[in-house]
């Protein structure tokens, strides 16, 4: 990985990435803490599950309208303006005692963050054209979020010894403060193009391009898989350590530090992996593996056995997740690309919607375990789906023709079409000119 560690400007973006994510870390402790203080415990859980629907409300529907907001807009200076208004909405929470006021300024911060996290996204490939070095940061962007998931805690924990709780807000602050310092150094391309299109056609643009584009469609479907089984870790996991052992205090951690772990070790591997290995086999197995898995939770496993199983889902997670960003590269021109990843950002949040309240209703409607293996079920039979949707034989370049086109047209000059129909062959995207992915493109193509 230090490929990718050793360009200069990609050290700084992953340095404002860790200091974010650990801001948002500590922005949902802060959270946590907050409802319980103003709700107690018979509000505190029901005002916290209204937080984070808010999340996802504003994180899909949000997160495409905001990406064709800041088209033409200069990378750098929109990323550090977005952290900015962060900072800003986070701040004030550590004085505001009305759940309503904490609300309103929590949704505006996840609005903020549906625009910021695909920008920096696409951000990265511009900057790291080389696939293998790519895939690295991509990598290490898997080990950044397993990090903050198994540090955050314990950074709370430390910090409550010397702070009151709702300080933890102005801790969160601090760290999108460091973060906007760290974008600051990191030089970006000046600015997008601008496209004259229709605000609605700009704001639609990923999302078509995505739902038209086979391997977007493959890629989708594993991710929503993976997510109808995960969500029952992430929720569920504390109930079940509570149920299975008692002491939760120990147990719980137990299991999502085996989770965190192999999530983190699997994030090492896939580099080498994806050179061996498309990247559709990569996260269709990942799935796959999920669910294969999820029936060992009916065996009466000990507790360093259930360790060794969280630590396969996390590993499965990883496979899965991890290689998304280079489908997203190879899938879009790179005057879409922002679009494309705001739309994966928007879609596959919509899939986390759906499959936290249903992880949550099966767990209170059947056995806790019973439920999870259902999951496991769902998540096996969508990659299937997956497998279906994702061509195996995908090839960059397609021969197609444009019979519509005038022969002077500045498309068929680019690229000197050689077959009737003015049929031609390049490397592929959805795009104005070809706004469907036709089966007839594929055939020619093999």
């Amino acid at each position: 990985m230090m490929n990718a560690l050793n360009h200069p400007i990609f050290r700084w973006l992953f340095a404002a990435q860790i200091l974010s994510l650990m801001g948002i870390g500590l922005l949902t402790a802060a959270l946590s803490l907050a409802a319980y203080r103003l709700g107690g415990v018979a509000q505190a859980g029901m005002l916290l599950s209204a937080i984070f629907v808010l999340k996802m409300i504003a994180y899909v529907l949000l997160a495409p309208v905001a990406e064709a907001a800041l088209v033409g807009v200069a990378r750098r200076p929109a990323l550090i303006g977005l952290n900015v208004l962060r900072l800003a909405l986070v701040l004030p929470l550590a004085f505001i005692g009305q759940w309503g006021a904490v609300a309103a300024l929590t949704f505006l911060f996840f609005a903020a963050s549906a625009a910021y996290t695909p920008l920096f996204q696409a951000v990265i490939p511009q900057i790291l054209t080389d696939k293998d070095t790519y895939t690295q940061a991509l990598s290490l962007s898997r080990l950044a979020s397993t990090g903050e998931v198994l540090l955050t805690p314990v950074l709370v924990g430390a910090a409550l010894l010397v702070i009151p709780a709702p300080y933890l807000f102005t801790l969160s602050g601090m760290c999108f403060a460091a973060s906007i310092l760290c974008l600051t150094r990191a030089p970006l391309a000046a600015a997008q193009p601008k496209v004259p299109a229709p605000f609605w056609n700009r704001a639609t643009r990923g999302i078509r391009i995505y739902l038209n584009t086979p391997r977007l469609q493959g890629l989708l479907a594993a991710h929503f898989g993976l997510s109808l089984a995960m969500a029952w870790v992430l929720i569920n996991t504390v109930v079940y350590a509570g149920s299975r052992f008692g002491e939760v205090e120990t147990s719980y951690p137990t299991l999502m530090a085996g989770f965190g772990l192999g999530s983190a070790a699997m994030a090492v591997i896939v580099p080498r992996l994806i050179r061996r290995i498309d990247e559709r086999r990569v996260i269709i197995a990942g799935a796959f593996g999920f669910a294969a898995l999820t029936p060992l939770i009916l065996l009466n496993l000990p507790l360093v056995g259930l360790f060794a199983l969280w630590a396969g889902f996390g590993a499965a997670a990883s496979l899965t997740l991890t290689p998304g960003g280079l489908v997203l590269v190879r899938s879009a021109a790179d005057e879409n690309r922002a679009a494309v990843f705001a739309a994966q950002f928007s879609l596959s949040h919509a899939g986390w919607l759906l499959a936290y309240p249903l992880a949550g209703w099966l767990a209170t409607t059947l056995d806790l375990s019973v439920a999870f293996v259902v999951l496991g079920a769902a998540c096996g039979a969508t990659a299937l789906v997956a497998l279906w949707l994702w061509p195996a034989n995908d090839p960059e370049q397609h021969t197609h023709a444009h019979p519509e086109l005038p022969a002077d047209h500045p498309h068929l000059r680019a690229v000197a079409p050689t077959g009737p129909g003015h049929q031609h062959s390049h490397v592929f995207h959805v795009d104005e000119l070809h706004p469907k992915w036709a089966a007839r493109d594929l055939r020619l193509a093999q």
